[in-house]
């Protein structure tokens, strides 16, 4: 067992692409923890997708030993955390079971949105934070410019950050000198009760549930029995171990090791995030505070393409759902699409991630319906309803007023792109609260509502800025809005699957595209079908699929016109009757595109 005073729990924290990740790489091999023949790039993200799209989905941790210069050996528990807003969770769950914090900031590029970000989340845990600054080779890295922007936007010291290179190796030893000495040892005691923090779990297809925890208080051992305070389970201890980063089997875990157990868990529904491990049979009085519990801000419907797969997406979305808890789903059925579920994300890509997961790991063919946000229907009778689904949206006389999210942005960006920056804010109704300038970069604050960013927002600032501005945002508050519901009409009969709310200046827009685009995907008929975008009773788009037409005429060569015109007035009226009793059969094809393309 190693003394308190020699171990150090650590996160390293950063904005998208500074290099957390090639960092901890460095520290691994510095501490010996991997085998030169084995090293590869970015070794702690192991999913394909991480690997493929070179971003940190989760937080993954490792046990380093560390021979310090004053001879001692210390034990370092590190945990590489994502950079992206969408996964602002993982960061949150990793800093509540460090001490400190390595905070990498890009020596080329300065402190961007995320950065700022992660940073408060790191001091509202009461973390000691230690600045490096990363890509010092490059030769655009400008140290003092970036020490001094640390300073002015973080309001941190940052007169004696670290300079490095996690890609040569430059300056690795520094670092972990300072974990030694500038980070605190965790606290606890061994004599009190159990007390463990539960900061991960997920499905592993041999051993089942594995749970990742961390002690703060009590020895855990092989063979003891816990019990989960928050589910109230009691499970046996079967496997204890830590990650180096191999999973490597040990005796027991002491306070501020953090290591994984595997206990037999079958439910799904007792591994919760941040719920408290106790001894069952001298608890613990009191739980640990565990986290704020994440709220989903986009959501949207998944739909096996294959009904008789309906069983394998709700085991495959509990599976995914235990290994990243800001992830929501409920039961949907729908006319068009059949019975699927209604999921809740962090963002888009968060959405994008899950959808790809279980199509890779699951092998699952699904349908994903527009992604839409929470509306909140304030009713003449005094309720409030949630409403996810545009479909259920009761009857307007009943309604007083909708209320929908607002986020507060944060956007960083070169001074010659604040321009256009400026006026997709203001086509996307944001109200700008504030304009500073960090050196040549602007910081933009923007109250913005979510339905307009939650589509294309991050790409179109992407592309007006070259991909020179960052962006950050968190949930504010909900405000009301002249929002409507846009009802899609298909030869007079409502289709629900494809109604939206949305502003009531957007709407003849939104509607417009909408029917054109379903007159490219529904096919012909014998008879013409209209195709109607409605507010209530009024149309305010309308396109028209013409009918297949026999040429009725073809039999009759000169003669009388009046004979022609019988003709085609008897084929006219059989059209008629068609279109009053035939159905539109509409191809699941041309839904998927509708409402995959429903905001482009």
């Amino acid at each position: 067992m190693t003394p308190l005073s020699r171990i150090r729990n650590f996160s390293i924290i950063a904005h998208i692409d500074h290099g957390k990740s090639t960092l901890a790489d460095r520290l691994m091999e510095f501490c010996g923890a991997v085998e030169k023949r084995e090293m590869k790039q970015q070794y702690l993200d192991n999913m394909d997708i991480e690997r493929e799209r070179g971003i940190t989905i989760k937080a993954q941790t490792v046990r380093l030993n560390y021979k310090a210069k004053d001879g001692q050996t210390y034990e370092l528990n590190l945990m590489d955390t994502p950079g992206h807003v969408d996964f602002s969770y993982e960061v949150s769950r990793s800093l509540a079971a460090c001490e400190g914090s390595l905070l990498v900031v890009d020596a080329s590029q300065g402190v961007e949105a995320q950065t700022l970000a992660n940073v408060y989340k790191a001091l509202d845990q009461n973390q000691e934070i230690v600045p490096v600054l990363n890509k010092i080779d490059l030769p655009a890295a400008d140290a003092p410019k970036v020490k001094a922007q640390i300073e002015e936007v973080i309001g941190i010291d940052a007169s004696d950050a670290l300079e490095i290179s996690a890609k040569t190796g430059q300056g690795i030893d520094e670092v972990l000198e300072a974990v030694v000495t500038r980070l605190p040892s965790p606290e606890g005691d061994e004599t009190a009760p159990l007390k463990a923090l539960l900061v991960d779990s997920w499905y592993d297809s041999y051993l089942g549930i594995v749970i990742l925890v961390r002690i703060k208080d009590g020895i855990l051992k092989k063979g003891q029995n816990i019990r989960m305070m928050g589910a109230g389970t009691t499970h046996q201890v079967e496997r204890i171990g830590i990650f180096t980063p191999k999973m490597q089997d040990t005796e027991a875990l002491y306070p501020g090791d953090i290591g994984y157990i595997i206990a037999g868990i079958k439910s799904i529904g007792d591994t919760k995030v941040g719920d408290t491990l106790t001894d069952a049979k001298q608890p613990a009085e009191e739980p640990l505070p565990g986290f704020k519990p994440s709220v989903p801000v986009v959501f949207c419907s998944m739909f096996p393409l294959d009904t008789s797969d309906y069983e394998v997406l709700r085991d495959s979305l509990g599976k995914l759902q235990l290994n990243d808890a800001s992830f929501y789903y409920i039961p949907e059925k729908s006319m068009a699409l059949g019975q699927g579920f209604r999921c809740g994300f962090l963002g888009l890509l968060h959405m994008e991630i899950i959808e790809e997961r279980l199509e890779r790991e699951f092998n699952l063919d699904l349908i994903t319906t527009a992604p839409s946000v929470v509306y909140k229907v304030h009713l003449t009778d005094g309720t409030v309803l949630d409403l996810h689904n545009p479909a259920d949206m009761p009857d307007v006389v009943k309604i007083t007023e909708i209320e929908e999210p607002w986020v507060r942005a944060t956007i960083l960006t070169p001074d010659e792109y604040l321009g256009s920056i400026l006026q997709l804010c203001t086509e996307r109704r944001g109200v700008q609260k504030d304009l500073t300038y960090v050196g040549k970069r602007a910081m933009l604050v923007y109250d913005l509502p979510l339905n307009e960013i939650v589509f294309d927002f991050y790409d179109r600032l992407k592309s007006i800025s070259q991909g020179y501005a960052s962006f950050d945002y968190e949930l504010t508050d909900y405000k009301a809005g002249d929002l409507v519901k846009v009802g899609i009409l298909i030869n007079g009969e409502p289709v629900d699957a494809l109604s939206f709310l949305t502003h009531r200046t957007q709407a003849e827009r939104r509607g417009r595209q909408i029917c054109g685009r379903l007159k490219d995907l529904i096919p012909r008929h014998q008879f013409k079908i209209p195709i109607q975008a409605v507010i209530g009773g009024k149309v305010i788009a309308r396109e028209d699929i013409s009918a297949y037409r026999k040429d009725v005429t073809a039999k009759c060569y000169g003669g009388d016109i009046t004979r022609k015109r019988k003709l085609l007035e008897k084929q006219k009226e059989g059209k008629k009757r068609m279109r009053q009793f035939g159905k539109v059969e509409i191809p699941q094809s041309a839904f998927i595109s509708a409402l995959r393309l429903g905001d482009e």
